[in-house]
């Protein structure tokens, strides 16, 4: 062999990986290509219980600071007391079917199921905290009168109503059953429940706006910890993969953003239509910016709470939605803070606020991964304590607040 000439077999063995390069090489949407690898299996050999949102050392942090009687935990855990959803006295309302039409018209138990797993959710968090155990006998009471009742959701928000609620049911139910040690008899029909009346709602995702799919997913992935189904976890993480990439917008995405599998999302004019409108692309940019910054909150809260389960479970999912999560917080917080809405910008005039959904996501980015965060930090400030959004965001200030663990 001549000194500087590659091998035969090396050739070769380049060559057939070029071929199944290409194979991976997907059209692109309105004609940008991009590489599409095979899914990676996410999720662990062995789940972490509890692990849905919040794990035991992250409880535990927490209700330390909350019996030190430390700030901003402190005050965050008496806003979470004096709300409704920590009442005792609370008397759960179940249907066998929670019919939910466009923005909840009709509205046949949407509202009482949704608040009923977060006061679930809330009473199991001032259980751990308190130690008092009347909280976890509510919340196991709530759950279980869902789980005895509860068949099917239907109407046209069926899937994004089944995702709010089932994204609330799995954090409460970890918590009890790997944490309350009075017994829950009906766990295993909880567990049926989601199984069979939530799962099959929300594992396929939605090519509707990208908060549905993210909401849903968050359900998905909770559900499958809680259930210990490697299967539906996995394939709700790869949703979760192609759709993080098509919500959030970054200025190395090229042109046009990026679409979701399946979207057929195909040329410019309709990328532009499921953006709103919108034809100015910038680090940051939500698919639902110029639409309003509480269904972007809505998004961007639910990619911060998967990816806090899979930092729990084992493989963190942060590192790679990392850019895109850390440029929307900031984007959007600069201009609820008052910075002018340039004209390029949804026609220079935004609505609304992101609510109660930036600790999760801050602490993450900030915190633990050392990113420079200016605005979220101001805007996270400013809202503590933050509380709820009645609809799958629940007291993110007491369990995220500076939480090492």
């Amino acid at each position: 062999m001549r000194p500087g000439s590659v091998p035969r077999v090396l050739v070769l063995a380049a060559a057939l990986a070029g071929l199944i390069g290409a194979a991976f090489m997907a059209p692109a949407s309105a004609g940008r290509a991009e590489r599409v690898t095979p899914a990676a299996a996410a999720a662990p050999t062995a789940f972490t219980h509890p692990g849905v949102l919040v794990s035991r050392p992250q409880l535990d942090f927490v209700r330390d600071k909350v019996r030190a009687g430390a700030q901003p935990w402190k005050g965050a855990y008496d806003q979470m007391l004096a709300s409704k959803y920590a009442s005792l006295s609370r008397t759960p309302k179940p249907r066998a079917v929670v019919e939910c039409g466009s923005y909840s018209n009709p509205n046949y138990g949407c509202t009482d199921e949704r608040e009923d797993a977060i006061a679930a959710y809330t009473l199991a968090l001032a259980w751990h905290i308190s130690g008092d155990a009347r909280y976890a006998r509510k919340s196991v009471e709530i759950m279980d009168a869902w789980s005895a009742v509860i068949k099917d959701h239907t109407n046209s928000n069926a899937p994004l109503q089944t995702g709010w609620a089932g994204s609330s049911w799995p954090r409460a139910a970890e918590i009890i059953k790997y944490t309350y040690t009075g017994g829950w008899p009906n766990s295993g029909r909880f567990a049926t429940m989601l199984r069979t009346v939530y799962l099959p709602e929300v594992i396929n995702g939605s090519h509707s706006n990208g908060n549905w799919e993210l909401s849903m997913t968050e359900a998905a992935i909770g559900i499958a910890v809680f259930l210990e189904d490697r299967t539906a976890y996995d394939k709700a993480v790869a949703k979760f993969r192609g759709r993080v990439p098509a919500y959030i917008y970054l200025n190395s995405d090229g042109a046009l953003p990026k679409t979701a599998p399946g979207s057929n999302l195909d040329t410019r004019e309709k990328i532009i239509k499921y953006w709103q409108g919108q034809t100015t692309f910038t680090n940051g940019l939500s698919q639902e910016t110029c639409r309003d910054l509480t269904h972007t909150g809505y998004g961007l809260s639910a990619i911060s709470h998967i990816a806090e389960t899979s930092r729990i479970q084992g493989q963190d999912l942060y590192p790679e939605v990392a850019d895109r999560l850390r440029h929307a917080l900031g984007f959007h917080a600069k201009y609820q803070l008052g910075e002018p809405v340039p004209s390029s910008l949804c026609g220079g005039s935004l609505k609304d606020k992101l609510g109660p959904v930036t600790e999760v996501g801050f602490n993450a980015l900030h915190n633990r991964m050392g990113y420079t965060m200016t605005s979220t930090e101001r805007l996270t400030e400013q809202q503590r304590p933050a509380g709820s959004n009645n609809l799958f965001v629940a007291w993110e200030t007491l369990t995220h607040a500076g939480n090492p663990a």
